[in-house]
C-alpha cells in the first residue's frame, strides 16, 4: 500500500504535487537542491490552502494537519528511505529527469515505485536510466494542481499491470480523474494542446489579430475557460517550447516546429507568469490576481 510519498521539485508542479498529496492524508517528503526553493514553495502551498479556506472548503485544523504531513529536504538520500512513490517534478529537461532517475533508483527501496510528471517525454527512455523498468510510470498532473481533476497516467514499454493499477486507484484518493494513456510524444493533453497554442503564436505573429483578440475569440467562440496565449503564459512559455520540441523531434513532422515568436520570447526570458511577463504583463499585484482567479474556481 502507498502511504509514503517522495515529491522532486518545489517548483508550481511539485508543491502543486505536495500539496495534493498531504491534503489528501499522505505524508510528503518535498525535496530541491535548496532550502530556499522549499520556502517557497511551502509559501504558495500555505496561501494556496488559504484561499481554499476562505472559499469554505477547508478548515484551519485541515490546513494545519496537511502542512504538518509535509517534511522538507535538500538531499535525495535523506528523503527516500521509507518512500513507497517517488514522483520527480522537476524541469521538463530530459538529461536532468534521466539523471536524477538514476539517483531515484539507486536510493530508493526496491519496491518503490518511480513515477514523472514529465509533460511529453519518454517513460520508456526515463524507466531506461533505472534497474526497475517495471515500476516506472508517468503521472501528469495539470495547472494548478490542486484544482485540476485530471492525471494522465503514462505507461512505459516495460511498465508491469500491477503499477500501473496500483497508481490508477491512488489517483483517485487524491480526488482526481486519471486517465489511461500510451507512450507516445506529447501523450494525449500536449499532442493536441500545443499545436493549438504554437498556431495561436503563429497567428499572432502573422498579425491576424493581437493577443487579447485571439483569446477572446477561443473563450467566446469556442467555450475555453483561458485563452490559448493566456494559458501559454501560465503553463510558461520556456515549458511549451520544450514539449513542442520534444514532439518535433519525435514526429519529425513540421506542425510540432515551435513558432519562432515563441522561441525568440524564451531565449529573451519572457517566459509568461513565473518571469513576470509573456504574451501579457505579469506585475506582483496582477500576477496574484490571475493566480487568484484560478483558485477561485
Amino acid at each position: 500500500m502507498i502511504k509514503n510519498i517522495v515529491v522532486i521539485g518545489a517548483g508550481t508542479m511539485g508543491n502543486g504535487i505536495a500539496h495534493t498529496f498531504a491534503q489528501s492524508g499522505f505524508k510528503v517528503n518535498l525535496v530541491d537542491v535548496s532550502q530556499e526553493a522549499l520556502d517557497r514553495g511551502l509559501k504558495t502551498i500555505t496561501t494556496n490552502l488559504d484561499r481554499i479556506i476562505a472559499k469554505g472548503n477547508l478548515t484551519e485544523e485541515q490546513k494545519a494537519e496537511t502542512l504538518g504531513n509535509i517534511a522538507t529536504f535538500t538531499a535525495l538520500q535523506d528523503a527516500v528511505g521509507s518512500a513507497d512513490l517517488i514522483v520527480e517534478a522537476a524541469t521538463e529537461n530530459q538529461e536532468l529527469k534521466l539523471k536524477i532517475f538514476g539517483q531515484m533508483d539507486e536510493f530508493a527501496p526496491e519496491n518503490c515505485i518511480l513515477a514523472t510528471n514529465t509533460s511529453s517525454i519518454s517513460i520508456t527512455k526515463i524507466a531506461a536510466a533505472t534497474k526497475r523498468a517495471d515500476k516506472v510510470i508517468g503521472m501528469h498532473f495539470m495547472n494548478p494542481v490542486p484544482i485540476m481533476k485530471l492525471v494522465e497516467i503514462i505507461k512505459g514499454y516495460s511498465t508491469s499491470k500491477e503499477t500501473f493499477d496500483s497508481i490508477y486507484e491512488m489517483s483517485k484518493t487524491l480526488g482526481k480523474v486519471p486517465v489511461e494513456v500510451n507512450d507516445y510524444p506529447g501523450f494525449v493533453a500536449n499532442r493536441i494542446l500545443m499545436p493549438m497554442i504554437n498556431e495561436s503564436i503563429e497567428t499572432l505573429y502573422n498579425g491576424v489579430a493581437g493577443v487579447e483578440e485571439i483569446d477572446t475569440v477561443m473563450k467566446l467562440g469556442m467555450a475555453h475557460p483561458m485563452g490559448p496565449l493566456q494559458l501559454a503564459d501560465f503553463i510558461g512559455l520556456d515549458v511549451c517550447l520544450a514539449i513542442l520540441n520534444v514532439m518535433y523531434d519525435g514526429f519529425k513532422n513540421p506542425k510540432y516546429a515551435p513558432n519562432p515568436l515563441l522561441v525568440n520570447m524564451v531565449m529573451a526570458g519572457k517566459l509568461g507568469i513565473k518571469s513576470g511577463e509573456g504574451f501579457y504583463d505579469y506585475s506582483e499585484s496582477k500576477k496574484a490576481e490571475k493566480v487568484a482567479k484560478m483558485f477561485s474556481k
